[in-house]
């Protein structure tokens, strides 16, 4: 039977797109679930700040009725800008093992970048840095995150038949937590401390945190601008993005360096895995999923690194100590076992060298690729 693409329209269609994966992955056990909530504020025009700048349309692919593919076509208007590049970027990318899917759920996006102008197609991207992002291409033995994207091997496979290559890869490590802070990794952090004046925020109001939250987040535009097609967020995406974290902050899984001045120079942002619990609820907060969810937020032994970075100013001197410090000591107090870190870019240096003093072995990679279109 035919493919047939239809153009994402109306609510209903809108709930398809993102129900897809649910049935295709109904049997892995590594695949976990995305918020519903998540997606419906990421999708919609009205509720996701980067539409301010990004245009989206997302296609549903249809075998008579069953749905059977998906896709997102995304142009960031301000990527392109920064980046001097004309590329469209593809997202929320699930289909059967069909060749026949795949090629016209692509072919669709790359018509489309072509009748807007575009050079190339890229991806998988979301709207912004924050959305997952990457096809998986190692370590499908284990289990995602709700930050990260998850997928079958056969995608590669179909990726390749139809001509896109690799543009970029992220690596995600995982680390065993030592039972005691190192004594050098202590010392070295107390001199860092004194020798560039910067400390360890100490926990503060909810009110207070936000000022601390909307820092954190122009450090993270500081520090990431130097990376594979980031652009930075605007003051709206970052007050979006604080009023979601801010819930969900716990002083002992977060670190926030300040200089003297009051200013974010330095953070690093983890919390419990709540893959297992994503995957009890289905990916919804309710009748009962926020069970499953808080149960698994007060849950230590896993830990997810959501994102840590420095202020390029700051830099190669040693803030990595002051962060790992207060972490190693807190992931002790609370019995956590091993931490998984956030992808990071191949050539994104400055954030392997966080990572200095503890030895990690390779946990998943995650690859954007891209076609040139004639």
């Amino acid at each position: 039977m035919t493919v047939t693409i239809l153009e994402v329209n109306s609510r209903k269609e809108l709930k398809d797109f993102i129900a897809f994966p649910e049935k295709l992955y109904k049997d892995s056990p590594n695949w976990v679930n995305a918020l519903w909530k998540d997606e419906y504020d990421t999708l919609l025009k009205d509720k996701n700040p980067a539409f301010e700048y990004c245009e989206a349309w997302y296609f549903i692919a249809k075998r008579g009725r069953e749905t059977v593919g998906r896709v997102a076509a995304i142009v960031n208007h301000n990527a392109n800008r920064d980046w001097n590049e004309l590329y469209m970027r593809y997202g929320w990318f699930d289909f059967i093992d069909d060749f026949e899917v795949s090629e016209a759920l692509m072919r669709k996006v790359e018509e489309l970048a072509i009748k807007m102008g575009m050079t190339a197609v890229n991806g998988p991207l979301g709207f912004t840095d924050m959305d997952r992002e990457g096809m998986l291409v190692e370590g499908f033995e284990n289990r995602g995150s709700f930050t990260t994207l998850y997928n079958f091997p056969y995608y590669i496979n179909h990726l390749d038949r139809l001509g896109y290559i690799k543009d970029a890869d992220w690596h995600q490590r995982e680390f065993d937590v030592p039972g005691e802070v190192p004594e050098k990794l202590r010392q070295y952090s107390q001199i860092v401390q004194k020798r560039y004046n910067v400390s360890l925020l100490k926990p503060v109001s909810r009110k207070q945190l936000r000022k601390y939250g909307i820092g954190l987040f122009n450090a993270y535009n500081k520090a990431f601008i130097p990376l594979y097609g980031f652009t930075p967020l605007t003051e709206r995406q970052i007050e979006s993005y604080v009023d979601q974290f801010i819930p969900m902050i716990n002083f002992d899984l977060v670190a926030i360096v300040i200089n003297k001045e009051d200013e974010v120079v330095a953070f690093a942002v983890t919390m419990p895995s709540i893959s297992m619990a994503l995957k009890k609820s289905g990916g919804k907060l309710f009748p009962f999923g926020f069970i499953h969810i808080l149960k698994a937020l007060h849950s230590y032994e896993l830990v997810d690194m959501l994102m840590i970075g420095v202020a390029p100013e700051y830099q190669k001197k040693g803030l990595n100590a002051v962060i790992f410090d207060h972490l190693n000591t807190s992931f002790i107090k609370l019995g956590v076992k091993k931490v998984v870190a956030n992808p990071q870019l191949d050539d994104n240096t400055a954030v392997h060298n966080i990572f200095d003093y503890y030895t990690g072995k390779p946990f998943m990679t995650r690859r954007c690729f891209i076609k040139h279109l004639n």
